[in-house]
């Protein structure tokens, strides 16, 4: 299957009053009219996932690391042990750690007549920029409960807070949201007018995330009930 073999058109891109200027390397070669720039779009694909993709050059060769983030405003922060190379890489001051960072959630599996025309439902942000190390302890305790609170909202005031050797061991790095943009897909399979009599099924299997109910750890004290939060998921 690929995301790039149909030829679905969508709403051309635009940048309503505040949206992310497209640059370069935010347009994309293929399907351009999928791309988007306001930031409603891309806050809400960023907000629904939980695991991003950090993109960077180390000693000369790509490097693709699976994490969590949060957002806080048109900040994204990322953690890690601060032995990690990236984050100390992110922490040279001058120039920091050049880095992209990609977020994709798939929707439907489009299933087309022909095998060319197979795809994929998504939508997807794409981050270029440079991070740094955050070293203000007041911004490091409210990016790792932004972290917390990503994955799970309200979680970050219902758990005992990192203490000094937690911290000690916990590195923070800081992307800005200024080089971004979104693409998406959506709608049925499209087929070539000869393949439409063709007897193979055609249409759209829906993908959804979905939230089980909380099981308790083993040693989880009598009494203690399931957090209205949880039960919100």
């Amino acid at each position: 299957m690929t995301a790039t073999t149909d030829t679905q058109e969508m709403p051309g891109a635009n940048v309503p009053g505040g949206g992310y200027e497209p640059t370069d390397r935010t347009v994309p070669s293929r399907s351009r009219e999928r791309a988007r720039y306001d930031r409603e779009t891309v806050h809400s694909i960023l907000d629904q996932a939980y695991v991003c993709h950090l993109g960077f050059v180390r000693d000369g060769a790509p490097v693709v690391l699976p994490t969590l983030y949060g957002r806080v405003g048109e900040t994204l922060y990322v953690h890690g042990s601060t032995g990690s190379r990236p984050l100390l890489a992110a922490g040279q001051a001058d120039p920091g750690l050049p880095v992209c960072l990609t977020v994709t959630h798939v929707d439907g599996l489009v299933l087309a007549r022909s095998a060319f025309h197979h795809s994929i439902n998504y939508r997807s942000v794409i981050v270029h920029g440079t991070a740094y190390e955050v070293t203000d302890e007041d911004e490091r305790r409210m990016a790792l409960d932004a972290l917390v609170d990503h994955v799970v909202p309200g979680r970050s005031a219902d758990s005992r807070p990192a203490n000094a050797k937690e911290l000690a061991a916990t590195a923070v790095i800081r992307l800005d949201l200024n080089e971004v943009s979104a693409k998406l897909r959506t709608g049925g399979p499209h087929d070539e007018p000869e393949d439409m009599g063709l007897p193979y099924w055609s249409g759209v299997v829906p993908v959804a995330p979905v939230h089980g109910a909380p099981v308790p750890a083993d040693d989880l004290a009598p009494g203690i009930a399931v957090p209205d939060y949880l039960t919100a998921l």
